[in-house]
């Protein structure tokens, strides 16, 4: 028997950046897209948001929790024993989001480690932070995400490498964390995409793609991708796969890739 087709999500944080933000849903959808992920709503009302997924036909699949110093460079609160309470406070702001969205996993950022700071105290708020996250979340039928980041592209993020998450999963002991496996961080870090996929399928909840080292599109770089993708397949993956690359020209023209899996699998 033939494997299910895998399904691609289409990350408008990335993809689609030719027109306005809100026109992308349309052209996700016309792309061949049946979902979509972004790195956060909340600039924007829920209820909007939702409006434009409905009238497209659209899952939306995964947001990230707030980092509201973002665009000044804050990249997560999870490790920061002074911002606990900011970050609870956007636990409930991710629900608020997710339940309105009809979203089912929320990624969670863990921050850059302060200079000097003491890695006992980092890792003790992380994983309190991390109980309470799960916790809260799991009450609404809502997944805790934790992804590793490449210290390539975020100097002094605090999670790197999958081995170190599934240490802080561990720590934590909550059975509602699951691991966000980006196969770009996992193969600036540690390559060995499929060996750590397999060791570690049982806890990823989401994959997300681009090819190494340019961060673009699936064949623009060293990964086989088509090899990546067998052995999801046999794998029985049936998770959504978020395509969280820039594209090197326009993101129609990158999405040969695409096309030439949806023929393999029909």
């Amino acid at each position: 028997m033939k494997n299910a087709a895998l399904k691609f999500s289409a990350n408008l944080s990335f993809l689609f950046s030719e027109v306005p933000f809100f026109d992308r849903f349309e052209a996700a959808r016309d792309a061949g897209f049946a979902a979509v992920e972004y790195l956060f709503p909340y600039e924007f009302d829920a209820y909007e948001l939702k409006a434009k997924l409905d009238s497209c036909g659209l899952e939306q699949v995964l947001f990230n929790m707030p980092v509201p110093d973002w665009e000044s460079g804050g990249r997560g609160m999870l490790i920061l024993p002074d911002r606990v309470d900011e970050f609870r406070k956007g636990v409930r702001t991710a629900i608020d989001y997710a339940r309105v969205l009809g979203v089912k996993q929320v990624n969670c950022l863990s921050g850059l480690a302060p200079m000097g700071a003491d890695d006992s105290t980092l890792r003790r708020t992380a994983v309190d932070n991390l109980r309470y996250a799960a916790s809260e979340l799991g009450a609404h039928g809502i997944r805790l995400l934790l992804e590793p980041i490449n210290h390539f592209d975020m100097p002094g993020f605090y999670l790197n490498t999958s081995a170190q998450a599934e240490a802080l999963m561990d720590e934590a002991g909550s059975p509602n964390i699951f691991l966000q496996y980006d196969l770009y961080h996992q193969q600036r870090m540690s390559g060995e995409l499929i060996a750590t996929y397999m060791r570690l399928k049982d806890r990823i909840a989401h994959i997300q793609i681009a090819d190494a080292p340019g961060r673009h599109e699936p064949g623009t770089g060293e990964v086989n991708y088509a090899n990546v993708f067998r052995a999801l397949e046999s794998a029985g993956y049936e998770g959504w796969i978020g395509c969280e690359y820039r594209p090197k020209t326009t993101t129609i023209e990158g999405l040969g890739w695409m096309r030439s899996e949806n023929d393999s699998a029909a």
